[in-house]
């Protein structure tokens, strides 16, 4: 391939291009059958192909494209008609050529590919054997207002008919167009990768140009410096932009495999496309196709459902997935959004703990959101089958660490019964990006921008009476909300400091979807970098994403904003981090009558507590969220009406009113539940039980000691019995009991 020349070259990369048209032009002709212009663009595509094939001696090449040739001779001639068997054919010719195309560009033959089947299909079409397969139509305006229509020539498309439409929408509501312009070139990609590394150096000298002449009285070299600073920067902008490709040279690929996989699962899947000219750097476009294509893939396979289950469930047959890209706050926001069966919170529980990424004790603190999160750890996979498309426990992990290697961040929010989202931000570019200076022990580092909110300095008295401490960890109260402070220096491992700062300088962060403040000695003015890999003995430390030489020839370490958040435990557990089972826990059933115990109080004074095994969930409720059905007490709990138990009150404390935020203890007894309200979740401990009481108070089986403490022992059974909660019928759904 190295001895290539150039005519077999241009020849390879005009062919790759042409059938990445004719691959679009196809998933369009099966909604719009009669578009004799895209049929004779398809055409001619495959015939420059087969022409220039017998030129440069490509036999096999020349021989498939010729017979898919008069194929495509005939549609367009009207001989035949356009349907969902010839689109297989012809998708599948469009394989066969690219397959050829590679081994031509890898090895300089055509390869050992059988090609016989497919030439046996094209033949059959030619002779006019094979019948027309009804095919469903969805005709699609540009401002995405999708009706349902079928031509009358086209014959409607029985009930489990399997069909995959397309909708692609841009800003200019424009038709794609055929060709490239005349005025554009081709240039190397090396080069361009060449030109930005010299651009880089450039801005490092212009930088340090700049630098030397703050501290200088010659207004000759200041004007000299600002007008280098212009041109640099203009310079600059221009070679960023040749990298800077649409985001639809990506999913110009997606709706192939929305359609393959939809029809191999059973389904009808709609792909709705927005905002495909939104432009990103080259190296982010090639980082982020392999993770797009699985998160595509996921959606198809286990969010939407099959037109039987959507149907049963009120929905349309057809299932929409939308992909939505645009730029906002210096990033590129991609979202992929289903109209779906959702995630199981509950269900990913039970796998989680069942798979070992988390134990149960630390399932049932974590929040429905925070469940959700788990799909993105290693191993996990809900599939009930391994398949070719899931069931490996490989993949999500894989998409989120792949986002995160360019800067980029994935959040997953999904309701169940309705559909998921994916939110993916990343960065425009990772080569020269705007940075703010910060000073920790006598050192410089560099904080991306893009992850600052503000900053915040405190002075005298203003640090003693804002800055508190909740269960030993330092916080700020901005604005009424507590904000989690880390200091640089502890982050880092450096020495602390050794008498107390008069004032505090505080960078406000955003990591994933929380904020937390970093506590810095310095901040300078914000800088365009230039970015700097770490070497191979650095890449291990999630405290740091590259380097860089600031304006005095001297390295700056760029922090890594989402690690730093890690190391200081500031995300919430089971979200981002990689939680390991304690092997303690997992030999509790191999010990003598030790149990596991959820801890809470009540009331002012009292603790109860519960086998955690006989917990179904942990929740919080505002107390606007009670409402009164007869004389209980409930709130709507996941589709059902829950009533809630004052286990205080019960017990026979005096009633209080309710807190702002409960804290409930969910119990389930078959389909039904209960929530137990407490005055505050302790903890969860291990314990070995002897009951010291044999006379216990009514909803007890007695008094334990746990850490020490007195603490009853409820029988939730008997409890909810003795209240008589299941009296009413409580747990029917919302909409039954409205």
């Amino acid at each position: 391939m190295n001895d290539m020349d150039d005519i077999l070259r241009e020849f390879l990369v005009e062919s790759n291009e042409n059938l990445d048209q004719v691959e679009r032009d196809m998933l369009a002709l099966e909604q719009q059958p009669d578009d004799l212009d895209r049929l004779s663009s398809v055409f001619r595509c495959v015939h420059t192909i087969k022409g220039t094939s017998g030129f440069l001696a490509l036999p096999v090449l020349e021989h498939v494209a010729h017979v898919g040739e008069s194929v495509l001779s005939r549609l367009r001639d009207g001989e035949l008609r356009f349907d969902s068997d010839i689109a297989d054919t012809l998708l599948t010719l469009n394989d066969a050529l690219r397959g050829i195309l590679k081994a031509i560009e890898a090895t300089g033959s055509e390869g050992a590919t059988d090609h016989s089947a497919l030439l046996a299909r094209l033949n059959r079409l030619n002779d006019g054997v094979a019948e027309p397969t009804p095919v469903a139509v969805t005709v699609a305006t540009p401002d995405a207002a999708v009706a349902p229509a079928i031509p009358a020539a086209v014959p409607a498309p029985a009930p489990d008919a399997e069909v995959a439409t397309i909708v692609t929408r841009s800003d200019s509501a424009a038709v794609d167009a055929v060709g490239v312009s005349d005025t554009s070139i081709r240039v190397d990609v090396a080069l361009l990768d060449k030109l930005m590394t010299l651009v880089g150096e450039l801005v490092l000298a212009r930088n340090q140009v700049l630098q030397h002449s703050a501290s200088l009285d010659d207004q000759t070299f200041v004007a000299t410096s600002q007008r280098l600073d212009l041109i640099t920067t203009e310079l600059q902008e221009g070679v960023m932009k040749t990298r800077m490709q649409p985001i639809g040279t990506v999913w110009s690929k997606l709706p192939r495999v929305v359609r393959d996989l939809a029809q191999q699962c059973g389904k009808l899947v709609r792909i709705e496309l927005e905002g495909k000219d939104t432009e990103l750097d080259k190296t982010l476009i090639e980082a982020i196709k392999d993770p797009l294509v699985h998160i595509v893939r996921n959606s198809v396979d286990h969010g939407i459902e099959t037109p039987e289950a959507r149907v049963a469930a009120g929905k349309s047959a057809e299932g929409v997935l939308r992909l939505r890209a645009y730029h906002e706050g210096g990033q590129v926001n991609i979202e992929i959004t289903d109209d779906g069966g959702g995630i199981n919170p509950e269900r990913v529980r039970q796998t989680a703990v069942r798979r070992g990424v988390v134990s149960e004790a630390q399932s049932l603190r974590l929040s429905e959101r925070d469940l959700v999160q788990l799909v993105f750890e290693p191993g996990f996979s809900t599939a009930e089958k391994v398949t070719n498309v899931s069931g490996r426990g490989v993949g999500m992990d894989v998409v989120r660490t792949n986002i995160e290697k360019i800067g980029g961040t994935i959040d997953l929010q999904s309701s169940f019964g309705s559909g998921t989202t994916l939110k993916i931000k990343i960065p425009l570019t990772l080569a020269i990006i705007p940075a703010l200076i910060v000073a920790g022990r006598g050192e410089r580092y560099a904080i991306p921008q893009v992850s600052l909110l503000e900053l915040v300095r405190l002075e005298g008295e203003q640090i003693r009476t804002s800055i508190e401490m909740i269960h030993g960890a330092p916080v700020y109260r901005l604005r009424g909300r507590l904000l989690p402070l880390v200091h640089l220096s502890s982050a880092l491992g450096l020495a602390p400091a050794t008498e107390a700062a008069e004032s505090i300088n505080i960078v406000v962060l955003r990591a994933d979807d929380r904020q937390f403040g970093l506590v810095v000695d310095s901040v300078s003015d914000t800088e365009e970098i230039v970015v700097k890999p770490l070497g191979k003995r650095l890449k291990g430390l999630p405290v740091y994403a590259g380097a860089t030489i600031m304006g005095d020839g001297r390295v700056a370490l760029i922090l890594d904003v989402l690690g730093l958040a890690q190391a200081a435990n500031v995300l919430s557990a089971g979200a981002r981090e990689r939680v390991s089972v304690d092997h303690a826990e997992r030999n509790d059933e191999s010990r003598a009558n030790r149990q596991t115990l959820l801890v809470m109080a009540v009331g002012e004074t009292s603790r109860v507590a519960v086998p955690l095994s006989e917990v179904a969930r942990l929740e919080q409720f505002p107390s606007s969220a009670v409402e009164v059905s007869g004389n209980r007490r409930v709130v709507q709990y996941r589709g059902r009406i829950m009533p809630l138990l004052d286990i205080a009150h019960f017990l026979g404390a005096p009633p209080t009113d309710l807190p702002d935020m409960m804290s409930v203890v969910v119990y389930q007894s078959g389909d039904r539940s209960v929530g137990l309200v407490v005055s505050e979740i302790v903890d969860i401990v291990e314990e070995a039980i002897t009951v010291r009481d044999t006379m216990p108070r009514r909803g007890t089986l007695g008094a334990v000691v746990v850490q020490g403490s007195v603490t009853d022992l409820l029988d939730l059974e008997a409890l909810v019995r003795n209240a008589d909660l299941f009296a009413n019928d409580f747990g029917s759904p919302v909409a039954e009991a409205a």
